[in-house]
């Protein structure tokens, strides 16, 4: 899978980052004809070589160049990023879920943050391509809430005993309910296994069933002759002595050595802090760096404050079965983002996910208060009786919340990238009213007890967000840098806004778009 470079060697494309943006833009531009180059951080993965193991799923994360944070809701990079052939999207569980149409205008319909440059209807048909190239399953009419689109091409999720009692709590509670879509084959599609519904979907999925790039866009990029390499991080981009607006390819560390790869056009698709951390390491005594004409670069870094709410029920719920992503979704609360007195922005429920004890959404570390010789009868009881709940969202713009250069340099000499991110008074009224309301759920339902863990980010989004104005953006509408005519990027760092919704669908469908644009304007 990986490429030996020479540094004569020069690409059509050079994309950074075998994640899903990165696979699907290789996969795209390389259909095309092109000579498309992925240059990977980490080191190279196979589907054959993922373990359900928590262990396993741990060297999945970040394992690169350390980022600093602070603020008093840190993003939690290393859970979030992910190092090696598939990026983050390696260990994503696969919810894959359509932003609403009130999530692009914040700012004009609100007063928020930003503003989309581009609206619901823009990003439709690349909603719709992407789902029937990928799979994904669900109930489109069950989705009320749901934004118009192509219906799901595969069945949705079986409803196992958790997720039945869930249901049923929502159901007393006057909550709706509707399969939660996923990008997991519930049936065999296009070469790749039907779900074992066996919960380890974070230690990567070896079968297939989960669209992660191995199983996707990866394997067409190489097939259409585009060259990989591990193991090599991009530290910056390349301009063009005699044209600033011009990049001419990329420097990498690889071996310990800093190399050189050539292109016409470069993608940044690296994960939203790297993206940035390599825009600011490209300036020079010369010149800014790209993007950053206007000290826009690394602004708007935003996560989703998420929790888990835990109960235990009567009823056995069997709570291994299933899938880590969960079986059910609510979006009852999603329209309407000032509802909530103190609070703003949208949350939903991603229901019934499949928990084990340990490690992550695990039950046994979800309760510090038991201990010693109360904490076997719990976990005895929570093995079978056991259901949970995560809430999701939505984070507010903030300026001030940016991925910077620290002082500190990694062994190469290289500056770190520093993330530092706060929340809003309005953000935390959010969660906390949503996490009293799936306690009150629980109970409603018939829970016998109830708790629930902390606030925790989940997903990275901002640090180079598109934008009509260049003095409030870094890039335009189709990820191109405002100040440069051939340097791209792509992947959540261009969302204005994130909405309360996983990202992977939509960075997905934005890929598509950059793409295509990138092939008609080579085309033109």
């Amino acid at each position: 899978m990986s490429a030996q470079l020479k540094v004569s060697d020069r690409y059509d494309a050079i994309v950074v980052g075998s994640g899903m943006a990165g696979s699907l833009m290789a996969a795209k531009l390389s259909a095309e004809g092109l000579r498309v180059l992925i240059v990977e951080a980490g080191p190279e993965r196979t589907l054959k070589e993922l373990y359900s193991s928590q262990i396993w799923a741990r060297k999945l994360k970040w394992r690169g160049t350390p980022v600093e944070e602070s603020g008093d809701h840190r993003i939690e990079h290393v859970f979030n990023a992910g190092y090696g052939t598939g990026g983050s999207a390696i260990h994503h569980y696969g919810v894959w879920l359509r932003l609403h149409e009130n999530d692009f205008n914040v700012a004009s319909e609100h007063g928020m943050g930003l503003d989309w440059p581009i609206n619901y209807g823009d990003l439709r048909p690349y909603y719709d391509e992407i789902q029937h190239e990928i799979g994904i399953s669900g109930d489109a009419k069950a989705e009320k809430w749901r934004p118009a689109g192509d219906p799901y091409p595969l069945p949705p999720l079986p409803l196992f005993p958790q997720g039945q009692t869930l249901k049923k709590a929502f159901t007393a509670a006057g909550r709706h309910t509707a399969p939660l879509p996923v990008a997991i084959n519930t049936r065999p599609r296009n070469g790749r296994a039907a779900c074992s519904y066996d919960g380890w979907c974070d230690a990567g999925c070896p079968t297939g069933a989960l669209a992660n790039p191995l199983a996707t866009y990866l394997p067409v990029a190489l097939a259409n002759g585009a060259q990989l390499i591990h193991d090599a991080e991009v530290i910056r981009v390349l301009r063009d002595a005699s044209n600033a607006a011009k990049v001419t390819g990329v420097e990498y560390i690889y071996a310990g050595e800093r190399r050189r790869a050539m292109a016409s056009k470069v993608v940044l698709c690296a994960f939203p802090v790297q993206n940035a951390r390599i825009l600011h390491n490209s300036a020079d005594d010369r010149l800014v760096a790209p993007g950053n004409e206007h000290d826009q670069l690394g602004r708007y870094l935003m996560t989703h404050p998420a929790g888990t709410v835990f109960g235990l029920f009567e009823d056995d719920t069997a709570p291994h079965q299933g899938v880590s992503a969960g079986a059910l979704l609510c979006h009852d609360h999603y329209a309407d983002k000032q509802a909530i007195k103190g609070a703003f922005g949208s949350y939903q429920w991603l229901i019934a996910q499949a928990a084990k004890p340990n490690d992550l959404l695990g039950y046994g570390t979800s309760r510090p208060d038991i201990y010693g010789a109360a904490l076997e009868p719990f976990l005895t009881k929570a093995a079978s009786h056991l259901a949970n709940m995560t809430m999701v969202g939505e984070d507010i713009p903030q300026a001030k919340n940016r991925i910077v250069l620290s002082d500190n340099k990694d062994p190469n000499g290289v500056p770190v990238a520093h993330a530092s991110h706060d929340t809003s008074a309005q953000t935390v009224a959010l969660w906390d009213h949503a996490m009293a309301e799936g306690r009150q759920i629980m109970s409603q339902g018939g829970a016998i007890e109830t708790w629930q863990g902390p606030r925790v980010a989940m997903h990275i989004l901002g640090g180079t967000v598109m934008g009509k104005d260049p003095q409030r953006s870094v890039t335009d509408e189709y990820g191109r840098v405002h100040s440069m005519e051939n340097l791209y990027v792509a992947g959540s760092g261009l969302f204005p806004s994130g909405g309360a919704v996983n990202p992977t669908f939509t960075l997905s469908a934005l890929a598509l778009r950059t793409a295509r644009h990138i092939v008609s304007a080579a085309a033109g």
